[in-house]
């Protein structure tokens, strides 16, 4: 079984991980509303998506 010669460095071992990093995610405006959402998604506050209603929100 092959086993590693040398010892990785924190530097090497940094550099491989530099993409694996996390995005927040892209959010959009709902054109109802104006509250901030999901693209693709309903939004949450209205409950309208692609100019009808898909969700129906109470209003408390």
């Amino acid at each position: 079984m092959p086993l590693p010669k040398r010892r990785t460095s924190k530097s090497k071992r940094d550099k491989r991980r530099t993409h694996q990093k996390t995005e927040a995610p892209g959010l959009s405006t709902c054109p109802q509303c104006g509250e901030t959402k999901m693209p693709h998604h309903a939004c949450a506050a209205c409950g309208d998506y692609k100019g009808r209603t898909a969700i129906d929100v109470d209003d408390e």
